[in-house]
């Protein structure tokens, strides 16, 4: 028998194990188990809905605005206000209490700034005019590295920054779309028909020259018909932001992962690395929209290719362990191997045809720490910093009591109400997040600023 001291697997009876069993499961019980979760879920997520059943952004007051939203002085805000009757002028939740704003209202507020305030002042995000959006993949094959919430959190970052977002989840498992409170029934909901579309497309083009050379088309199947039906709005969903909207995803978009390889052997000649960045500039979305952020799965499949070929700008979340570190080692020697692959197959027909020669290029590649614990990580961070150098994002990204807290709610950092928290709590917690959003902006302006030189280089 073991003694009080001994460790807790010491002593253990086969018999009361035994009895402690549950049966077997069978294949009827993952069911069981699902549909338990998906209760869960439903309840948890319920706390942030309204009660008419929908998700709704809180409101923001003269304090956030005139802190983090619309670089003016409290007193000028009022005045302007007062001065404007046509303005939003907000809502008071008592007499002579604060004033309280949607988002979009702030955002009629900020063109309003931006049209008669300083000319001293970006009121406005900067955007060059006649480029096109720039997109933004997260990826990591490395599971719990705060992937999807760093996606999450840019977006709102850029949302309450004034710019037009759309977030495309490319992984089943539909964390992002949750997250925005979207309702996703089947896989032609998702990016699948998308990418069903640009496979379409390429046989429509071979068939064409099928018939030049006296051969019989290439019959296009259900499927591939139906999905040459729709368009990237067809798929877009609006979200309780006013200008984040939403392509969402859920579990048979992972089918994509099965249909596409098949596709690839059907027409050897289809560039499906191009599908994604081909179909959204077709459609539009590209002018439409001012970033488009893709969170994509933890792992380097076709969906995450296609994602990452779509990309201008990578950032991959890591934590400051060994195991995240190897484990992002690891996926950058594999984005290596998959996109160098790519370019020599490619390259080495266009050699043969006397064409040029195809290479894969982002604006800005980055490594960021997340869930980061100076007190604990410190050193290894900055061996990882000395390693990595300028690849690796300087800003690390702390793990706050703010995030817990948030998520308990099922809400972004950005969704808090400061007011369930203290105003001094909230602006510590989300100085992070501020950060996070200000090392990617600087990205951002970089990217933008050096595409409008080169086209203006070009022009000359």
């Amino acid at each position: 028998m073991a003694q009080a001291s001994d460790p807790p697997y010491f002593g253990i009876s086969p018999d009361e194990a035994e009895a402690e069993l549950d049966i077997p499961t069978s294949t009827d019980g993952f069911a069981e188990i699902a549909r338990a979760c998906a209760a869960g879920r439903d309840d948890l997520a319920s706390r942030g809905l309204e009660e008419n059943g929908q998700r709704q952004l809180r409101l923001f007051s003269t304090w956030e605005i005139t802190r983090y939203l619309i670089p003016v002085a409290p007193a000028h805000f009022r005045r302007v206000l007062k001065g404007n009757p046509e303005l939003p002028q907000g809502r008071s939740e008592t007499d002579g209490g604060a004033k309280w704003f949607t988002l979009d209202e702030v955002l009629r507020l900020r063109a309003h700034f931006a049209a008669e305030g300083s000319k001293a002042k970006n009121y406005l995000p900067y955007r060059p005019k006649g480029l096109p959006a720039k997109t933004v993949a997260v990826a990591n094959f490395k599971g719990g590295v705060g992937k999807t919430s760093t996606a999450a959190q840019l977006a709102m970052s850029a949302a309450l920054d004034g710019y037009r977002v759309l977030v495309i989840d490319l992984d089943s498992q539909g964390s992002m779309t949750s997250i925005f409170g979207g309702k996703v029934a089947d896989e032609w909901q998702t990016v699948f028909p998308l990418l069903a579309r640009h496979y379409a497309g390429h046989l429509q083009a071979e068939n064409r020259r099928r018939m030049e050379r006296g051969e019989g088309p290439i019959t296009l199947d259900d499927t591939l018909t139906e999905a040459l039906r729709l368009r990237s709005k067809d798929l877009i969903q609006g979200t309780h932001w006013p200008n984040i909207d939403l392509i969402g995803a859920q579990l048979n978009l992972y089918w994509a992962e099965f249909q596409v390889p098949v596709w690839r052997m059907q027409g050897r000649g289809w560039k499906l690395w191009d599908a994604l960045t081909d179909i959204l500039s077709e459609d539009g979305i590209l002018d439409a929209y001012d970033l488009v952020i893709l969170d994509t799965p933890p792992a380097l499949g076709y969906l995450t290719i296609n994602g990452l070929a779509a990309a201008d700008i990578l950032l991959v979340p890591t934590g400051a362990s060994f195991l995240e570190f190897d484990s992002t080692g690891r996926f950058f020697d594999m984005l290596h191997t998959t996109f160098r692959s790519i370019e020599e197959g490619e390259n080495l027909a266009a050699r043969a045809l006397g064409r040029p020669e195809m290479a894969f290029q982002w604006d800005a590649v980055r490594a960021v720490v997340t869930r980061y614990d100076g007190s604990q990580q410190a050193e290894l961070a900055g061996l990882m910093q000395a390693y990595l150098g300028r690849t690796l994002s300087p800003h690390r990204q702390d793990f706050t009591a703010l995030i817990g807290q948030a998520g308990e709610q099922v809400q972004g950092i950005y969704e808090a109400d400061y007011r369930d928290f203290n105003r001094e709590t909230y602006a510590r917690g989300r100085e992070t997040f501020d950060a996070t959003y200000a090392a990617f902006k600087r990205l951002l302006y970089g990217a933008w600023r050096r595409d409008e030189r080169l086209a203006r280089e070009a022009a000359e």
